[in-house]
């Protein structure tokens, strides 16, 4: 293997991270987020994302206050139903970029992984970041990480403007920008459907089984409870 594609949740960072911290903080943030940036072109044009996934039927866009109380009710839904979609997940990046740069937010992971990505770097491997958060959100967990600044360890990062993470087309796709064989490059993910698409592309998978998180049913992929499992030291 020449190159680690690995997920973030559950992966890399504890999902209790992601839906006690980083969701209750984008939602509690977002109405006052968007009352100090909502006239700037690239909020506008999120909020306008959200607006046509969303519907005209109960989204009162009369007033600019009633707008951003609108949006603001929609994306506390969007958050609470942890729906994928990119114009919420941009949105909740840039919400939490003032939070881990004014210190209120520290990102979490695993305490394997600045050992095994330092290990990795001095094998020669190349570690890539696929996640359905932002490239922002996720450059930010790890450059304010609380094992310190990770992002010397990671060439590149993808979310969903590549492409949905159930499709073999994304992991083509990563493959090429990287400028490896899909057959060089190891997923982990804990989501044995992402796993499926990784392996059509032709991707080796590796099911992350950290703890509190049970096998899915029907999986099949070799399974790792730690990152130390993976290309150990000799």
């Amino acid at each position: 293997m020449r190159a680690l594609l690995l997920d973030v949740e559950g992966t890399t960072t504890p999902i209790d991270f992601v839906y006690k911290t980083l969701f209750p903080f984008a939602s509690l943030r977002v109405e006052e987020f968007l009352r100090v940036h909502f006239a700037e072109a690239e909020i506008q044009a999120l909020i306008a994302d959200l607006r046509r996934e969303h519907g005209p039927e109960d989204w009162n866009k009369r007033t600019p206050e009633e707008e951003i109380a609108s949006a603001s009710n929609y994306v506390r839904r969007l958050i609470e139903q942890d729906k994928k979609l990119t114009p919420l997940k941009a949105l909740q990046g840039k919400i939490w970029e003032e939070g881990f740069q004014s210190g209120e937010l520290r990102g979490e992971v695993y305490e394997d992984v600045p050992r095994a990505f330092a290990r990795w770097k001095k094998e020669g491997k190349r570690v890539a970041i696929f996640s359905s958060g932002s490239v922002l959100a996720q450059k930010l967990l790890f450059a304010h990480s609380a094992s310190g600044d990770l992002t010397k360890f990671i060439e590149a990062y993808f979310d969903t403007t590549t492409g949905p993470k159930r499709e073999a087309a994304s992991y083509l796709k990563i493959a090429k920008e990287l400028r490896v064989s899909a057959a060089e490059m190891l997923f982990v993910s804990d989501v044995s459907a992402e796993l499926d698409a990784a392996q059509e592309a032709g991707m080796e998978t590796a099911l992350s089984l950290r703890p509190g998180i049970a096998r899915p049913e029907g999986a099949e992929q070799p399974s790792i409870t730690s990152f130390d499992e993976l290309f150990p030291a000799r």
